[in-house]
């Protein structure tokens, strides 16, 4: 979902391409991150209908939504490197065909274990384009631009995570066969990227070769309680990102019966949108603050959301999807600074594949749990449950910083 990969070029041996028209190659590196993370987000607002249309429950629309971390993780772990091992174009053009193959598979799907392939090849894609794309750029931009690579591969990475569940929200609304209409666009979207792709020189000059090797996992021994705090904070705020993806549209439907797939697709851009913000902060946020405002922040989300299921109101959600989006974004840069500046350099890959792969475990996981409650009880119950739950998590990270701080 995220970069896993904050700093892609440490090979010296990969060197800056050579192109006539580098904002052009820029702009088609960019846009296929963008077109390959739009694809990952453009269920949301089609749960309901998926459900209407095969008869499953929420906790199987859950089960659906949670495939796609398991994607992401098996890609990253097992994939994570071939980038550096066959190149940039080639590793964004097979990102690109699982893209489209994704799009293809949910427009013919007429059950649920077709939902489910297609979920878990689209976690595939998301997990070959980002280090790919975000090594591309910063090697096509140079480390001298007036913009940073870092900041180009961020509204990249999260405008496609926001733009595709609003652009399929409102394409659900308003164009013929919903569940078919985005999924011709994003799939044509996405064969665009692949020509922009082929017009793309190759930016990586040295090339390992490919071999199939697990990433190892790894939590730097110098920097374990921050490591760990950091990913707990994170890790709440992707739990949320998780829940507010799978069953915002049950929300709306069920509780405030609002129909409007395109504001199921609003409450989540919101919550991605204002995650790239929060990481943006991390500039001008110090790192004593930096934590401790994010932890407050989603215990404030917490309870906005679970006012939100209280009450069957939508502005508390609205609101606590940005502030949970901009706690996580905080979180989520922090951590992420933290082990590029201060963990050991020959196990920097290892752990930031670690703090991601706690990451994503946390955005599945707890959805399928929500899933469950919801079987067991309802919506509003399951929802507070789970908020209960998130504030105490972040509650715990707090006064672990406090404690900290005191024993220093």
């Amino acid at each position: 979902m995220l970069n896993p990969n904050p700093n892609p070029n440490p090979n010296p041996g990969v060197a800056p391409a050579r192109t006539r028209r580098p904002g052009l190659a820029v702009a088609a590196v960019a846009f296929v991150f963008w077109v390959t993370m739009a694809g990952t987000t453009a269920p949301t607002p089609l749960y309901p209908l998926y459900g209407e249309a095969f008869g499953f429950s929420p906790f199987t629309v859950t089960v659906v939504f949670a495939v796609y971390a398991i994607g992401v993780v098996a890609g990253l772990l097992s994939f994570g490197r071939l980038s550096d091992q066959i190149g940039r174009r080639p590793t964004l053009a097979a990102a690109t065909v699982l893209s489209a193959a994704a799009a293809a598979t949910f427009l013919l799907t007429q059950n649920v274990a077709v939902l489910l392939v297609a979920r878990v090849v689209s976690g595939l894609s998301a997990a070959l384009v980002t280090g790919a794309a975000t090594a591309a750029l910063t090697e096509l931009i140079g480390p001298n631009a007036r913009v940073r690579p870092a900041t180009v591969a961020l509204f990249a990475n999260m405008g496609g995570l926001a733009c595709g569940t609003l652009l399929a929200g409102i394409l659900a609304d308003l164009a013929p066969e919903p569940l078919r209409t985005s999924w011709v666009v994003l799939g044509g979207l996405a064969v665009l990227g692949s020509l922009g792709v082929a017009a793309v020189r190759e930016s990586a000059v040295h090339r390992t070769g490919f071999t199939l090797r697990l990433q190892p996992l790894h939590i730097p021994g110098e920097i374990r309680a921050e490591f760990l705090r950091s990913a707990m904070a994170a890790g709440a705020g992707f739990a949320v990102l998780g829940v507010l993806t799978a069953v915002t549209g049950l929300f709306l439907g069920t509780l405030l019966h609002q129909s409007s797939h395109a504001l199921t697709g609003l409450v989540v851009f919101i919550a991605f949108a204002c995650t790239a913000l929060g990481q943006l902060l991390i500039r001008v946020l110090k790192d004593a603050v930096a934590l401790p405002a994010a932890c407050l922040g989603l215990i404030a989300a917490a309870g906005l959301i679970a006012l939100a299921l209280a009450t069957t109101c939508l502005v508390p959600l609205l609101i606590g999807a940005a502030v949970n989006g901009l706690a996580t974004g905080v979180a989520l840069g922090q951590g992420i600074a933290t082990i590029t500046a201060r963990s050991a350099a020959r196990h920097r890959g290892a752990s930031v594949s670690t703090f991601f792969a706690i990451l994503y475990t946390m955005l599945a996981v707890p959805a399928i749990g929500v899933g469950v409650l919801i079987q067991a009880s309802s919506l509003r119950p399951a929802g507070e449950i789970f908020s209960a739950v998130v504030a105490v998590l972040a509650l715990a990270v707090l006064l672990s910083l406090m404690g900290a701080r005191r024993g220093r």
